[in-house]
This record gives structure tokens, C-alpha cells and sequence, in this order.
């Protein structure tokens, strides 16, 4: 009954006339960030976490969500209209959303993933409310040891999971965890890679490094790459069918399922919990011979299975600390900002707020459900204003944005040095993801790296002998050796069928 009792307190703050605003600006702006080609649900996130900092903790967050929920919305609609996905998450959707425009049913398409994207939502909005509190309880058990090693395994699993060549994204969540500890160190305030400079010695700020990874480099990337020329229309209802949920079922629950439980893991994001449900959807379809030629089917795993990554993301990051994706990671530092505290502690200081969370995530439900209904071609008239009108408002936001933290001039100059070497990085193939990952999980490694040595006076042996301490090692070592050919080709053939 506590947590119904703290649920209901956090709906009725949230039906204030001031946070429906909120909720409904916010999501629209987050929709207008999606629907254009090269902005990304981080940037927005990102951007507005600088926009936020004097508004109340519960209104600041309200935003951010709205956001980010609004941003993996949003990207479906040039998905399905330009066959060029707003954000990664949507890739998927390219599909068979585009073959059903190019059929006429652009319109279909669209209900079909609002009805997508609405039911994986509240399908993780009941998820993050039932398992972090669960998932919280059993971190009090977790120590310096255990803490270190989970931040090892979002590391790792940020490259096995960023295409064909893992190492690029070790290297990238590497650097990322080496750009956490310059500074002074945490313990013993010695200073670290300051080279002499004073104004290196607060570290690098985790928001100016955000906005230039996915802020800065994104405008230097979209300037560099042909213009967009052409804004199909549709004429069909956009309104989402009944059918469509009770034909479909099945696929939304489990690609609600595989989007809630990819989220949950560290460092792997949306994108990747849309091809997983497409996948799985596409393997248990009667008609599989209709995915990649117009399947409603295939829409609608990969619509549900993105959405509902979004909630399944705050659950390890609320319970562990540990954030599911790279939005996720910047609405987590946005939660320190505002003096809340993730992690298992979070649920006996701050019990309120995880609820909090929750209400937020599904106002921003509703909220996108609303916009899916009424405003989907008003929206759609984004797509043409030109990107030298929309750049340079964007990077005026990602100076003001590093700026306004601490009005430090230093931050300013951190946005650019990170934005271009991400930038440059990019280009090679780098993926720009786990470097923020190994951002946000550097204090909490390097943190627990020290203190453990400090409890076990030195001894290397806690990491490897307490029983949660050496599973988690075993999963990283499990995670390192799955990426040799001799061990994928002894083990993964037994694994299949």
C-alpha cells in the first residue's frame, strides 16, 4: 500500500495546470527533436537538463522524460514518411513503416506506431514501477566489490553490442571512464591528468562532455551530409485501430518484454531492444514473408520494443546507479543536479521520488498518445524548415547550455574539444555511446575500485571471492571471451537448435 499511497501522491502533483503544460511542451519539443534527422533523444536531454536547473526537482524532470519519450516517438514519423530514422531507436521501424507509406497507408503506419509506442510505454511504466523497488532492495546487499564489477559489466557490454568491431566501443567507454578521473580523486583529493591546470582540477563536467559528444558533433555531422528534399504527405486516418491491438497482442507483449529487459541493461539502449522485438516478432510471425514489404506486425514490435527500452532504462539506473542508455545516463546526472541520489539508497531516503518518476513517465505517456491523435500533420511541417535555420540554434543552445552550469568558460571550451574529437571519432567508426556510458560509470568504478582496496587493505581478492563480487567478474570475463571466433564457434553452436 506504500507505494500505491506514494503513486497517487505523485499523480496528483502532477495534475497541476503548470506540470500539464510542462508535460505537453515538452513532449511536443521532444517529438520536433525526433522528427529531425541527426538530433538524437540525448541531445534533447542533454539540452534541456541546462535549461532546467533553477525549476523545481519534480517540474525539471517532468521535462526530461517528456523529452525522451517524446524524442523515440517522434523519430518514427521519418521512419515511416523519408525512410531515414529520426533517432537510432527507430531504424527498425524503417522497415516496413516506409513500405506502407510507399503503399499508401502512411497514415496506418503512423496509428500503427502510436498504438506501438503508447502500449510498450505503459507496458514498462508497470514494469519500472514493479521492479525497482524490488531491484533496489537486493543492491543494499551490494558492496564496493559488487559495485566496481557492475560498472565493468556496462562497460563491456557497451561493445559487445555496437556492431562488428566491440573493441571500438571498449575503447570509447575506456576513455570515457579515463575522462572521469581527471581531477581531484575522491578520497584523497590528489590531483590526476591536471597537467598544471586550476581550471582542470573540478574534472571534466558531465553535462558541457554530453552536449558536445551529442550535441556539438551531431551539428558538425548533420552540416556535413546532403539535405533532406523530399516531405511525402498521407491522406489515410491516422488514427490508431483497435484491430491493430487485438490482432497484436501477443507481439506487443513480448516486444514489451524484450524492450523492458534490453533496457535494463547497461549501455545497450533503444535501438537495440526495436531489433531485438523485430527479430523475435519476426520469427514467431505466421506471415514473416510480409517483414520488410509493409508488415503491421513488424511496425509494431519495433515501435513497441523502443518505447518500452525507455522505461526499462531507469530501472537500473533509479535502483543501481548503473543507466540503461545514453538518455538515461544524462537524465541521471540531471537527477543529481536536482539533489536526488540514485541508486539503492534511493528507496530509504528518497522513496517519493522513484514514484515520482514513475507518474512522469506515464503523463509523457499520455502525452504522446495525445499528439499521435491530433497533431500528427502540423508536426510533420518540422521537416521543413532548413537545418541552417535549426543548426545554429542548436549550437547557441549547447554554448548557453555548458555555460550555464557553473558559469565556467572552461566548460564552454570542454563542449567544443569533446564535440570535435567525438566528431572525428564518429567518422572512423567509433561509436559516440559508450564514451558517455564510461562518462557517467567513472565516478562510481573509480569510487569502488578505491574503497574496496581500502576495506580489504589492499587485497585484490574481495573482487574475486565474495559470491556476488565473483559472479559478476565471471560475466565479464564470460562477456571479454564470447568475442573470440574459436569461443563462438565451440560454444554458440551448441547453443543452437
Amino acid at each position: 500500500m506504500d507505494g500505491l499511497s506514494h503513486l497517487g501522491t505523485a499523480l496528483a502533483t502532477l495534475a497541476g495546470p503548470w506540470q500539464i503544460a510542462y508535460a505537453l511542451g515538452a513532449t511536443l519539443i521532444g517529438i520536433m527533436i525526433g522528427l529531425l534527422p541527426g538530433l538524437s533523444a540525448t541531445l534533447g536531454v542533454a539540452l534541456f537538463t541546462t535549461l532546467t536547473v533553477k525549476m523545481a526537482p519534480t517540474d525539471a524532470i517532468l521535462v526530461l522524460v517528456c523529452v525522451y519519450v517524446g524524442a523515440i516517438y517522434g523519430g518514427s514519423r521519418t521512419a515511416i514518411l523519408l525512410n531515414i530514422p529520426g533517432t537510432a531507436a527507430n531504424a527498425a521501424a524503417c522497415l516496413d513503416g516506409n513500405m506502407l507509406a510507399r503503399q499508401g497507408r502512411a497514415g496506418r503506419a503512423m496509428g500503427i506506431a502510436t498504438t506501438g509506442s503508447v502500449a510498450g510505454s505503459l507496458f514498462g511504466v508497470l514494469c519500472l514501477a514493479m521492479f525497482t523497488p524490488l531491484l533496489a532492495e537486493t543492491a543494499l546487499k551490494f558492496g564496493a566489490f559488487e559495485f566496481f564489477w557492475l560498472g565493468m559489466v556496462g562497460v563491456m557490454m557497451s561493445g559487445t553490442l555496437t556492431g562488428e568491431q566491440p573493441i571500438k566501443g571498449w575503447l570509447m567507454g575506456l576513455l570515457g571512464l579515463f575522462v572521469a578521473t581527471i581531477g581531484l580523486d575522491p578520497i584523497h583529493a590528489f590531483e590526476r591528468f591536471t597537467f598544471g591546470h586550476n581550471a582542470m582540477t573540478g574534472g571534466i563536467g558531465l553535462i558541457p562532455a554530453l552536449v558536445g559528444a551529442f550535441g556539438f558533433a551531431e551539428i558538425l555531422t548533420v552540416m556535413s551530409q546532403p539535405r533532406l528534399k523530399v516531405l511525402p504527405g498521407s491522406s489515410d486516418s491516422v488514427l490508431p485501430r483497435l484491430v491493430d491491438l487485438l490482432r497484436y497482442w501477443r507481439t506487443i507483449i513480448r516486444s514489451g518484454l524484450i524492450g523492458v529487459f534490453v533496457g535494463i541493461l547497461p549501455g545497450v539502449g533503444e535501438d537495440m531492444a526495436a531489433w531485438s522485438s523485430y527479430a523475435a516478432a519476426k520469427r514467431a510471425s505466421k506471415e514473416r514473408e510480409q517483414f520488410g514489404k509493409g508488415s503491421v506486425d513488424g511496425l509494431i514490435a519495433a515501435e513497441t520494443g523502443d518505447n518500452a527500452a525507455i522505461p526499462g532504462a531507469l530501472i537500473p539506473a533509479l535502483a543501481l546507479a548503473i543507466p540503461g542508455s545514453a538518455p538515461a545516463a544524462v537524465l541521471m546526472a540531471a537527477m543529481i543536479i536536482h539533489g536526488a541520489q540514485p541508486g539503492p539508497m534511493l528507496m530509504v531516503n528518497q522513496p517519493q521520488f522513484v514514484y515520482d518518476v514513475v507518474g512522469i513517465t506515464l503523463v509523457a505517456t499520455l502525452a504522446i498518445l495525445v499528439f499521435g491523435l491530433i497533431l500528427v500533420r502540423p508536426i510533420l511541417w518540422v521537416l521543413r524548415v532548413p537545418r541552417e535555420i535549426i543548426m545554429p540554434i542548436v549550437f547557441v543552445l549547447c554554448v548557453l547550455g555548458s555555460y550555464s552550469i557553473t558559469q565556467r568558460l572552461f566548460d564552454v571550451w570542454v563542449m567544443f574539444a569533446t564535440g570535435i574529437v567525438c566528431y572525428l571519432l564518429r567518422k572512423r567508426g567509433f561509436p559516440v555511446a559508450p564514451f558517455v556510458l564510461g562518462l557517467v560509470l567513472g565516478d562510481i568504478v573509480d569510487k569502488s575500485l578505491r574503497r574496496g582496496l581500502v576495506l580489504s587493505d589492499g587485497s585484490l581478492a574481495p573482487f574475486f571471492t565474495r559470491p556476488i563480487s565473483a559472479l559478476l567478474a565471471l560475466l565479464v570475463l564470460a562477456m571479454l571471451a564470447w568475442q573470440f571466433a574459436l569461443v563462438r564457434r565451440r560454444f554458440g553452436a551448441k547453443m543452437l537448435p
